[in-house]
């Protein structure tokens, strides 16, 4: 089973969030929450969630995939992290997966893990790189990078996760039982 951690900082972007690490447990993926910066972490819109772990003690060797949920100010904080961006060269550098959505590609530049083609939240591109930018995907994926545009594309994100760590048949099952045909 692949194992994933979702770090989430204060100003996490929920739908995102909680999408994603929802998606990705029904599709059979061991998914640890690691806080940022306190024992409990708001959200954008003030959603209180208490994570299993503190992100200074995730190992980057027992994971497969560390994916970051957008929001603000919660990917500046990501950014900003100086234990996330650790992270997030870790996996590079072992050549195992990382991904972003929303506003946090902008994570993944700071922490020179992004690699040529990438999408994000319209506009955010500014705040990243205009090279690369991909407008009219929901999700992209670019050798280890996975990055998705936003709230409504975080279904189909956390799907295409379940699609490559867990296989096309639980995709497929998965797929249908949420009424996610728009994927």
């Amino acid at each position: 089973m692949a194992r994933v951690c979702v770090p989430l900082a204060n100003g996490f972007e929920e739908i995102e969030a909680m999408s994603l690490i929802d998606v990705m447990r029904r599709g059979g993926l061991d998914v640890v929450v690691a806080g940022v910066g306190g024992d409990v972490i708001f959200g954008a819109h003030n959603i209180r969630v208490i994570p299993d772990t503190k992100v200074e003690l995730v190992n980057a060797d027992e994971l497969d995939l560390v994916v970051l949920p957008g929001g603000l100010p919660g990917a500046i904080n990501l950014a900003k992290d100086e234990n996330v961006k650790r992270l997030l060269q870790e996996m590079d550098k072992k050549g195992k997966y990382v991904g972003a959505i929303c506003a946090a590609p902008y994570a993944l530049k700071e922490a020179g893990v992004l690699k040529e083609k990438y999408t994000a939240y319209p506009g955010w591109e500014e705040n990243i790189k205009k090279d690369g930018y991909v407008a009219d995907a929901k999700v992209v994926e670019d050798k280890n990078v996975l990055t998705s545009k936003g709230p409504g594309t975080a279904i189909c994100f956390g799907l295409e996760i379940v699609r490559k760590f867990a296989g096309e048949e639980i995709y497929k099952q998965l797929k249908e039982g949420l009424l996610a045909d728009y994927c």
